[in-house]
């Protein structure tokens, strides 16, 4: 009975309106049968402006509705906006980047690589207007840009304010290296050794090595073959039940992230989580 009156509410609503416009109608018929040869112009105009004070105003025309479409810009949040603007400037991928890093490091192995202010509360993702690029590449672990092909001009190659990859590479004996990458251009910016490790801190990176039966791109792949997008971070960790897991970000083309804990002994995914902010 609920929905039954709302209908007839609308039904009568309605009603009323056409019967208020057909008034307004007859009243300015009239007004313009009264003008017509007299010159009473004066009250023709007096009549059509009350007239016109009955007629609510469109304020909507339906060309100014709000798209629906999902991949409308207007829709995006803020993280997937930072997302979008950054990726949209890298063109080199996480495998390429990879490559790079270890040979940097003789004998080294990768134990860490992300894409520089992505994602990171600690500090800001660097500033991209670029429109999104990519090149549908093969690769297993995605495109650098989840969507459509570069409109817009990347960042000088070895800019220090373009997109970059940090890579840590950890020797046999747990000395870590940090190598800075170009993620435009591939080159190397920078490759040094971390400075302050202790002996405890080196020797809990080489047991890490040693139980990581699994490599970071066999993780990627993983995590790429059960959701399909760019990888732009695996890093080398034990989580909460003290597992070592690769922990990988694949951002989607929806510009959601999912962060997967790849079990780095048996390549078993151990947990996922989406965050669609």
């Amino acid at each position: 009975m609920r929905f039954e009156t709302r209908r007839n509410k609308t039904v009568s609503s309605r009603t009323r309106r056409l019967r208020v416009v057909g008034a307004l109608c007859a009243v300015l018929a009239s007004a313009l049968v009264t003008g017509c040869g007299q010159d009473s112009g004066d009250k023709t105009a007096a009549a059509t402006s009350e007239a016109a004070k009955v007629i609510p105003k469109q304020t909507t025309t339906p060309s100014e509705s709000v798209s629906g479409s999902p991949s409308s810009t207007a829709q995006l949040t803020e993280d997937q906006t930072e997302r979008k603007e950054l990726l949209s400037t890298v063109k080199v991928t996480f495998d390429k980047a990879a490559t790079t890093a270890v040979g940097e490091v003789s004998g080294g192995k990768l134990t860490d690589l992300d894409i520089e202010g992505l994602d990171d509360e600690d500090e800001a993702s660097p500033s991209a207007s670029a429109s999104p690029s990519g090149d549908g590449s093969a690769s297993p672990y995605g495109s650098p840009s989840p969507e459509g092909s570069a409109t817009g001009s990347p960042s000088p190659s070895g800019s220090s304010t373009g997109p970059r990859w940090i890579a840590e590479v950890v020797e046999k004996d747990g000395t870590a290296h940090t190598v800075t990458i170009d993620a435009v251009s591939g080159d190397v910016i920078e490759s040094v050794p971390d400075e302050g490790q202790t002996d405890a801190e080196k020797q809990e990176l080489a047991d890490w090595l040693t139980k990581a039966t699994q490599t970071p791109q066999q993780a990627a792949k993983v995590a790429t073959d059960k959701k399909k997008g760019t990888v732009t971070s695996v890093n080398l960790d034990e989580n909460d039940t003290q597992t070592l897991v690769w922990e990988v970000d694949v951002v989607t083309e929806d510009w959601n992230k999912t962060a997967f804990e790849v079990d780095a002994a048996n390549g078993k995914i151990t947990n996922e989580e989406t965050d669609d902010n």
